[in-house]
């Protein structure tokens, strides 16, 4: 998977992840057909398919966020499947935002996301992700059993360790009596756990979520952790910016993925130009503008 990323990225010139992550708010009222579960489903559905169609030649990947999908229950899973589903069908990546981290046997169903399920004699794969997000913090058994999964096929995982939210210091940035800040600690956990997935671009389907809110700490992070691929969050909407970046990137202008949800999903209502019948059409333009402020960051 970590290859397949890499080459997709370096093909499109676009270290770019769209995070689809809607709300009712941010949706066109040509989409929305009633208040059931439903009607809402179907217009997250619609929703996706209009950003993905618009930007799938210009991207690698594409990462929803379950939660705003469960909210909608079981509805809204089936939105969440059928927008990562559309999106493999035009050539996308799916990243999972799914944030998932419990004990050992839990952990071990919760990898079915990417290694799916055994039935019978029959292995099914009722979701359509390439790799997930992980909460690693209640240890190496929870993490276990989606290690297990790399190992057997091309899937990968991005844990948490330096998040972008302005509260991840209270628990991420405390001192332990080794000297090491907690999530340096995490950082040496997540690189380890993932030194025998290494792909032949150099980087293992272990990877790392790294705030860009935080560019000081990427950048120790990145010398940190040089076989470890970041999902870097933050971007746009939360403050962070290509100039921040810099030291995100490898020697190569390679080692990460920025995501950018509401900058380019929303991208339509922030702009006077656009209405609710150009969606597409802004989520693209957000999506050069990005790519060409990540251009300068790398270069």
């Amino acid at each position: 998977m970590i290859d397949r990323l890499i080459e997709r990225i370096e093909a499109l010139e676009a270290p770019i992840v769209v995070g689809l992550d809607p709300t009712l708010e941010m949706i066109p009222e040509r989409l929305k057909q009633g208040d059931s579960l439903e009607a809402i489903a179907g217009a997250l559905t619609k929703f996706n398919r209009e950003i993905i169609d618009a930007v799938h030649d210009l991207v690698p990947a594409v990462k929803p966020q379950i939660a705003m999908y469960e909210r909608y229950g079981i509805e809204g899973l089936q939105a969440y499947v059928a927008t990562a589903e559309y999106a493999k069908s035009k050539g996308l990546l799916v990243i999972g935002d799914i944030k998932r981290g419990d004990i050992s046997s839990t952990a071990a169903a919760y990898a079915a996301h990417i290694g799916g399920t055994q039935v019978g004699r029959q292995t099914l794969f009722p979701w359509a992700e390439d790799a997930v997000t992980l909460n690693p913090y209640l240890g190496g058994d929870s993490v276990t059993p989606f290690l297990d999964v790399c190992a057997a096929q091309e899937k990968g995982i991005f844990l948490l360790v330096k998040t972008s939210n302005p509260g991840s210091g209270d628990l991420q940035d405390l001192r332990l009596e080794s000297g090491k800040l907690v999530y340096e600690h995490v950082a040496d956990l997540v690189s380890g756990w993932g030194e025998g997935l290494v792909g032949a671009r150099g980087y293992s389907k272990v990877g790392a979520v790294v705030g860009a809110t935080f560019p000081e700490q990427g950048r120790a992070l990145r010398a940190r952790m040089p076989h470890t691929f970041f999902l870097v969050p933050g971007y746009g909407a939360q403050g962070g910016s290509g100039k921040d970046l810099r030291g995100f990137f490898d020697a190569n202008g390679l080692g990460c993925i920025v995501n950018s949800s509401r900058g380019i999903t929303a991208a339509w209502k922030k702009n006077e130009r656009f209405g609710e019948n150009n969606v597409g059409a802004a989520a693209r333009e957000a999506v050069i503008a990005m790519k060409n402020d990540l251009r300068e960051a790398i270069s």
